[in-house]
């Protein structure tokens, strides 16, 4: 019997989607990874070779956005407080995710486990010169990102005073047009890069590895997921948006970063997709990539987890006030667990270095499952960011729905 003209479309459209081929990818990797663990780990090559692929763009982009968006906006006051309300929104979000991150961790108590059957793995890296405490310009050095926006937002205010504003703008036009058609070349990988990079993490770490931390692990997840739906959620319920069909519109791009642990994969995607949603250039190019370096939602919920989480594992007994002082502290070094590889570590470490009440080596407990916990914070941190630029174009008065009206809520 053959199939109708109807199923055969529907077959066609599955297998030529780009989520169907990354999931696919994500679930061999996870098997590779597992039952053929030497080869997992090898294919590390081959994750990071997308992700540096990918991080080629990110600069241009982020430059050609931000510089397009002044250079055409033409308020220069305008441009001030989208960037003041930006940085307002992210600390208090991401003091919200803080908070829940440590009220979830005295509810659910994941460390109230037995230590001795903890993998443990050297930390000692991560905890080496803790005294010296976050460091603003070691942050900015290191952020590639937070640099080239400062750069951008430059010249994107000189541009508006040159004199052949016109015939700049007109060019750099066609640089971003060329830029995001080769990106959309390179999105054809996603799906060997996804593969690579399920595969090394299971096969480096291993399944077994998330058995004794398990409660931790459901805790985090659990805690990212009540974060996404009800703060965030709520937060774009406001602006007749729902969240579930926003994530359904960014699901190629999440299938991305889960394959990856890396939220940077994606953010080329981001931005293009949330231009074509409706959010203005010049919003997206502000908000999105100071976002990656001051709204990381998903860290500051694993990193005041972690810390309770530890707390709880050696019977440490924090009074209100110590408790306010690591939301304090957390407020300001989260911004640094940005753009550097083990930076979360850090954070962690010269936390606890600073308290005087944790265990440093309680870190070697985290190692083992810190590779399976990145993902959620990934993909919340992605979500966050994602959200906040809505929210910044709606309040502006800087969105206008173009694409995907199914986003719209009905009164």
């Amino acid at each position: 019997m053959n199939a109708s003209p109807k199923s055969k479309n529907i077959a066609l459209s599955i297998v030529s989607n780009l989520t169907f081929w990354v999931l696919i990818a994500i679930l061999l990797g996870i098997f590779i990874g597992h039952f053929h663990p030497e080869t997992g780990i090898e294919m590390k090559l081959v994750g990071d070779g997308f992700i540096s692929i990918i991080k080629l763009f990110i600069i241009p982009i982020i430059f050609l956005t931000i510089v397009l968006g002044i250079g055409g906006m033409g308020d220069l006051k305008k441009v001030g407080r989208i960037g003041l309300k930006s940085l307002l929104y992210f600390e208090i979000v991401s003091t919200i995710a803080l908070t829940i991150g440590i009220i979830v961790g005295y509810l659910a108590q994941p460390g109230k486990i037995d230590k001795t059957g903890l993998e443990i793995q050297d930390a000692s890296k991560y905890t080496q010169n803790t005294s010296e405490g976050f460091n603003w310009l070691t942050f900015f050095m290191n952020n590639s990102t937070l640099q080239v926006l400062i750069i951008a937002i430059v010249v994107g205010i000189l541009l508006n005073y040159h004199s052949k504003r016109g015939q700049i703008v007109a060019f750099l036009n066609k640089c971003s047009s060329i830029v995001f058609k080769t990106l959309k070349f390179v999105m054809y990988l996603a799906p060997v890069g996804a593969f690579g990079g399920m595969a090394y993490t299971v096969g480096k770490f291993g399944l077994h590895t998330l058995i004794p931390l398990g409660k931790l692990m459901l805790t985090v997840y659990v805690t990212m997921f009540i974060f996404v739906f009800l703060i965030l959620g709520s937060i774009l319920k406001y602006y007749k948006i729902n969240i579930w069909q926003f994530i359904k519109y960014i699901k190629e791009e999440l299938l991305i970063v889960l394959g990856t642990s890396s939220s940077e994969a994606a953010l080329p995607n981001l931005m293009d997709k949330l231009e074509r949603m409706g959010c203005s250039k010049s919003v997206v190019g502000l908000v999105v990539p100071t976002g990656y370096s001051f709204n990381l939602d998903g860290t500051s919920i694993y990193l005041s987890m972690s810390i309770i989480f530890l707390a709880q594992l050696y019977n440490v007994h924090l009074s209100i006030a110590e408790i306010f002082t690591i939301i304090g502290l957390l407020m300001i070094t989260s911004k640094g667990a940005a753009g550097v590889t083990g930076s979360g570590f850090i954070v962690l470490a010269s936390t606890l270095a600073t308290i005087h009440r944790i265990p440093l080596e309680g870190l070697a407990f985290l190692l083992g499952v810190d590779k399976f916990m990145s993902e959620a914070r990934a993909i919340t941190n992605f979500i966050g960011n994602g959200v906040a630029t809505i929210v910044i174009s709606k309040s502006e008065g800087e969105y206008i729905a173009v694409e995907e009206p199914i986003l719209v809520e009905t009164e």
